[in-house]
């Protein structure tokens, strides 16, 4: 068990000065029921990490991804925090091999649950911040997570926003976008362009940027936030 939890925290890049509170963060409601005395289990752990992963999450994908529009970074997140994508992570961590089940739990394969191997990461990650503060567990969910997020902005966005746009468009409907220039400002050194993109007449989306072509991928990003993308033509 202790090799395990040293395994652990030299993967995810963080030492607990509090051995108990790790344990607390791997302990089960079923283990804690079947002791003697009382012993801590991790729900309310799972409870706070679960609020900072959201937090640390929304603000990396904020930061790391400005031409997606909210809609976009929202389906990300939830794919990437949903019990799927935290079970995923947790079994890459193994930390179904470090949890503390009741004997019921253990008999019914707990350890490789998703529900429980979820909960266990986000309690893991609850114990970091209540330890090290939100900058230890910030540090911990990019090193975790970041794979997961930019597989999930890939295989959503790519990095072409036109050319995605354009192929849903002519999937669904058989045709193609069109750009328009709408504006042009700043000084001659400065110059912001802004571009709508149209489908059969529909403002699509808007975006600007340091040139045409910037901007034409910032509206497309949008554009595929529209409900005629999600449409049966």
């Amino acid at each position: 068990m202790q090799n395990h939890l040293t395994e652990l925290e030299q993967t995810i890049g963080y030492t607990f000065a509090d051995r108990q509170l790790l344990l607390q963060a791997l302990t089960h409601k079923s283990f804690s029921n079947e002791q003697v005395k009382f012993v801590p289990h991790n729900e309310r752990l799972e409870f706070l990490g679960d609020a900072v992963l959201e937090l640390v999450i929304s603000d990396w994908i904020f930061s790391h991804y400005p031409d997606i529009p909210e809609g976009g970074l929202t389906r990300i997140r939830a794919e990437v925090v949903s019990e799927r994508g935290l079970s995923e992570i947790a079994r890459q961590l193994q930390i179904g091999a470090v949890l503390l089940l009741g004997k019921g739990e253990q008999r019914s394969g707990g350890s490789e649950k998703s529900s429980l191997l979820a909960d266990g990461l986000e309690a893991l990650l609850g114990a970091i911040y209540r330890e090290g503060g939100f900058a230890a567990v910030s540090l911990v969910i990019e090193r975790v997570f970041s794979a997961a997020i930019k597989e999930s902005a890939l295989l959503r966005y790519g990095s072409d926003y036109k050319t995605y746009l354009q192929e849903r468009l002519q999937a669904q409907y058989g045709n193609l976008p069109e750009y328009l220039l709408a504006q042009v400002s700043g000084p001659d050194h400065e110059r912001v362009f802004s571009m709508e993109v149209y489908f059969s007449g529909k403002l699509l989306g808007k975006g600007s940027g340091s040139s045409k072509k910037s901007a034409e991928q910032k509206a497309a990003a949008v554009a595929l936030d529209h409900p005629l993308l999600r449409e049966t033509p």
